[in-house]
Parts: structure tokens; C-alpha cells; sequence
């Protein structure tokens, strides 16, 4: 179905993609090697509750972390051996969490789900809840939560716009697994019981544009745009729908799910796979070999990097893209269910200078795509008065995309500002 240009949405900002050591790399496979450190926490919600002790022995694919409540998720062994740890670890985040360490065996033995074929709406969501399949590009909303939504919903939109700079895993996935893709949308389409599926992908992409033209969806080419992947902008680029403030998606009849949940639904489905594995780009002109790894969760950071040649002059570490990635203080980060890429970035690609006063420029207020006002949060924030941060500043509206400190000729922590506010507020109100 031949591409339909999408709208532009309101305000963001245009960066450099920094996309072409690795766009063209296909996947490679990391062998399983070492050990791997599976964390129960991947995703919104509670985490999952180890099902596994010190010593057993588990097969891939075997469930090991037990979804613990109604917003939570399975977490499944990516490797089958020996368990050797069960105990808490950083989680990459400033945090910690409980963490399965395996050791691999010799043989890699499966225990995958049994195969559906022709499964119902209630099969289908059963089975993305059996899997553990959570949103892969972005917080980790559990995926069958959100195919059961409380307001009615006509669309359904794969989202393949990939807006964060470096990375190129989705783009990789839906240039060579464009089948499984399309497949595995069919399958949420039917969960929901909407016949309108929509794949929204930047113009940046051409061969991945290009690949699902020959398909059934329909192709929405999106403008090079920062934050383009995000929900709420998606949404209006796509349909022309405005989301309302303080509501979901759903509110506006439409469910969105990443270009990689599609792939890993069809494979639950049709494979009985469980979300074990994920392409991860490694980049940034900090490692020797930038590529496209396809890695079972759990891998650490030091064996991507050892995977890529090694690092060189490296000066920051970032789990996930350069605007809305976590910094890391060291190697011991692993590869979840969300991470879709390793940054190595060099002193050339970051900005260390410290910040200096705020300059009062709007700079900030003039690329925020919710229309906030940013350094109004800062301030407000800064004096603990969280709750005229969002009264003047909107803070609970922000989706957090980082365009207002990207923006700060003053290089003030303006997105930090605000998730120090949200975390407040909503401790508040817990």
C-alpha cells in the first residue's frame, strides 16, 4: 500500500541522526558465552517474583520470573543452565533490582509454549502475557494490559519512527523481518478487534518505507522529527487525533505498539517464543565496531563491547538513545527488554561544559512538543515547590523526550528537573 505523508506535529526539534555506522549492518548473533544477569524489573509495573532457586537448572525459554500482579510481566530464562545467583543488582537506572544470574550449559535446550494456530482474541493476549512481552521502545508497558483497554479503539499504529539519534535497531528489524512484523500487528489487531492498522516510519528510513509499502498495513511516512516516536505526537501525525491532557492512547480510540513487539508477538504466537532475545545497536565513535546485535537479554555491557572490537576513547556510557537514554557510571548494565541500543560516546559527541545561569531565552518553551514551560519546572523544582511545577510548568504533561535541555544554550538539567518533580509528586500521592 503505497506511503501517505503523516502531519508534522507541533514544535520539537531537528538533530542530527548519526545513523550511518550501523543502518546498513544486519543483525548479528551473539552466542551465548559467560554469564547472563536477567533482571525481574524490565518493564512498568511490579516486578516479577523470582520462580527459580541457587542450583536449579533451567532451559531457555523457562519461566523464571513470575508477573505479580495486574500490571507486571513474565521474565523468562535466555539461556538455559544453572542458576547462580538470585540476589539484587544496580539496575542501570541509579536503582536496583533482583536479578536471575545463569551460567550457560553446554546444551542449549528449549522450553518454549506449544505453537497457536488461528488462536482467539483471549488466546492471543493470553499468550502475549505468557510471553512477557512488554513495549520494547520505550518504558516497557506490559503488551497485554494495554490490548485490553477500557475505552473503545479503531486503530491500531506499529510504531516504526525510531526518532532517537544512533539507534537502528527497529530500522534493521523492519528491513529484514518484515513478514513477522506484519503478522505479529494482525495478531494485536485481532486482540483488539480493529481492522484499521496503520506503520508509521520517518522518512530517513526509505528501504524500510519501501518494504512495507508491498504489504496490507497502511504506511504513514513521517517527517524527520525529534520526538516523533512519541505516543502523543505519533498519534496526531497519523490520524490527526489530539490525545487530552491526563488521558491515554485509548481515550482517543487508538493503541500504539512498537515495530519490535509486533515481531516478538508473532513469534509467541506462532512459535511459542517467550521475549527472550532483542536487537541492541552498539554505537558511537567511542567503540571500535559499531554493529546491530542480536543478544538474549540479560547479556552485560562489557561483552557487547568486547563483541564490537572494544572500546576506544569513550568518555560517557549511555543505556538506550543520546536524549532519553539513562547515563551509566560503569559496565555492569545488561541488555533488557527496553534497551535498544549501547552508546560509547566520545568527549567530540557530548557536551561536558558545567551549566551557567539561565539565560530567561524560551528556548526551552519554544521546542517543547506538550507546550510547557520547562525552566518555570526548574525553578519551581529547585525551591521544592513541586507542586507550582506543574501548576506553572505542566510537569505531570511532560513525556520527558529531553528537547529542552538539548535545547539550553545555558546547559540547565531541565529534564532532570522535571522527573525530580514528577518522582515527588506522585510519591505524594501514593
Amino acid at each position: 500500500m503505497k506511503a501517505i505523508k503523516g502531519r508534522p506535529f507541533f514544535r520539537g526539534v531537528k538533530l542530527a541522526g548519526h545513523k550511518s555506522p550501523t543502518e546498513q549492518l544486519p543483525a548479528e548473533r551473539l552466542e551465548t558465552a559467560g554469564e547472563v544477569a536477567i533482571p525481574l524489573r524490565q518493564h512498568v509495573g511490579a516486578p516479577a517474583e523470582a520462580a527459580v532457586a541457587v542450583g536449579q537448572t533451567v532451559k531457555k525459554g523457562e519461566l523464571i520470573g513470575r508477573a505479580a500482579g495486574t500490571v507486571s510481566a513474565n521474565v523468562h530464562a535466555s539461556v538455559a543452565g544453572e542458576v547462580r545467583a538470585v540476589e539484587e543488582r544496580p539496575d542501570g537506572r541509579g536503582g536496583t533490582c533482583v536479578h536471575i544470574v545463569i551460567a550457560p550449559g553446554e546444551t542449549q535446550e528449549e522450553a518454549y509454549l506449544p505453537p497457536l494456530s488461528d488462536p482467539t482474541a483471549e488466546e492471543i493476549c493470553e499468550r502475549i502475557a505468557a510471553g512477557g512481552i512488554v513495549g520494547m521502545g520505550g518504558a516497557g508497558f506490559p503488551s497485554h494490559v494495554k490490548l485490553r483497554p477500557s475505552a473503545k479503539v479503531d486503530t491500531l499504529i506499529i510504531n516504526g519512527a525510531e526518532c532517537e539519534p544512533y539507534l537502528t535497531c527497529d530500522d534493521v528489524l523492519m528491513k529484514h523481518r518484515r513478514e513477522e512484523i506484519v503478522r505479529g500487528a494482525h495478531y494485536m489487531a485481532k486482540a483488539l478487534g480493529v481492522d484499521n492498522v496503520v506503520i508509521a516510519i520517518e522518512r530517513n528510513k526509505p528501504a524500510a518505507i519501501a518494504a512495507f509499502e508491498e504489504t496490507d498495513l497502511a504506511v504513514v511516512s513521517l517527517k524527520k522529527q525529534y520526538p516523533m516516536g512519541a505516543e502523543k505526537q505519533l498519534i496526531y501525525c497519523c490520524t490527526g487525533r489530539k490525545v487530552p491532557l491526563g488521558k491515554l492512547p485509548a481515550d482517543a480510540g487508538v493503541i500504539v505498539q512498537n515495530a519490535a513487539t509486533a515481531f516478538a508477538v508473532c513469534e509467541a504466537v506462532e512459535l511459542g517464543k517467550p521475549l527472550i532475545e532483542r536487537i541492541v545497536t552498539v554505537s558511537g565513535a567511542g567503540i571500535a565496531q559499531p554493529k546491530n546485535l542480536l543478544c538474549p537479554i540479560g547479556t552485560p555491557l562489557s561483552r557487547l563491547a568486547e563483541a564490537c572490537g572494544g572500546v576506544k576513547d569513550a568518555v560517557k556510557f549511555v543505556a538506550g538513545g543520546p536524549m532519553t537514554g539513562a547515563a551509566l557510571t560503569g559496565s555492569d548494565s545488561v541488555v533488557t527488554k527496553t534497551t535498544g541500543g549501547f552508546l560509547f560516546l566520545t568527549k567530540e559527541e557530548t557536551n561536558t561544559d558545567p551549566p551557567t545561569n539561565c539565560i530567561n531565552c524560551g528556548k526551552c518553551a519554544d521546542v517543547c512538543p506538550m507546550k510547557l514551560m520547562p525552566m518555570q519546572t526548574e525553578f519551581y523544582t529547585n525551591a521544592a515547590e513541586y507542586e507550582n511545577a506543574d501548576k506553572y510548568g505542566g510537569v505531570l504533561s511532560c513525556i520527558e523526550c529531553g528537547a529542552c535541555s538539548y535545547i539550553c544554550p545555558a546547559r540547565r538539567p531541565l529534564a532532570q528537573a522535571i522527573k525530580t518533580a514528577k518522582e515527588n509528586l506522585r510519591r505524594k500521592k501514593a
